[in-house]
């Protein structure tokens, strides 16, 4: 709990640090952005569950290094999980997290870029849910995820110069929610987010 804690503060003083700088050569800016989320979780790499639909919110800075690059990073609540149907009825996990991406930015022409970049995240909300359609088999079991997940992020968006930005990202989990069957997060999200 304790290195959770300091690993959020040097995330959240470097955070800050980035958005405070400015200089000549760089363009700082800080914003919100929320979005649509599609999850799913992949079972050793090949099978796909059903997708979850939730939301994401949070905050960002972003500096440019030059007129090609900018880093950004994020502070975002995650609605994520998954859903398995099958004749019996229907399993839901929801996981929310706190996700921390990092993401190099690339604008190979003006206000349209590709990122890419890591990101960290903690569960911190967990429900289990099963619905059978009949009343009397319908449970809620709790499960206990890890609540430490780690990945990559690739996507691509547009920056307008009214400070509107909008973008899709895919995130390629890599750590494992539970031990067997090696299950990783795997979530679409579209967003959009304006600058202070």
């Amino acid at each position: 709990m304790k290195l959770n804690v300091s690993v959020l503060c040097i995330v959240l003083g470097c955070f800050t640090t980035l958005t405070a700088q400015q200089t000549d050569q760089t363009k700082s800016r800080t914003g919100i952005k929320g979005g649509y989320n599609l999850s799913a979780i992949s079972y050793d790499g090949e099978e796909e569950t059903g997708q979850r639909h939730g939301f994401h919110v949070g905050v960002y800075g972003n500096t440019s290094i030059t007129d090609l690059f900018a880093i950004q990073l994020e502070i975002l609540y995650s609605q994520q999980g998954y859903k398995i149907e099958d004749n019996s009825g229907v399993f839901t996990q929801k996981l929310n997290y706190i996700n921390l991406p990092v993401l190099l930015q690339v604008y190979p022409i003006q206000q349209f870029y590709l990122e890419g970049g890591a990101q960290i995240g903690w569960a911190v909300a967990h429900k289990e849910t099963y619905d059978s359609g009949f009343d009397l088999f319908d449970t809620e079991t709790a499960f206990q995820p890890d609540t430490f997940d780690w990945g990559f992020n690739f996507g691509g968006g547009v920056r307008l110069d009214s400070g509107l930005n909008f973008g899709v990202r895919y995130h390629l989990g890599m750590g494992e929610i539970y031990e067997d069957g090696g299950p990783k997060n795997r979530i679409w999200q579209f967003t959009m987010g304006i600058d202070f």
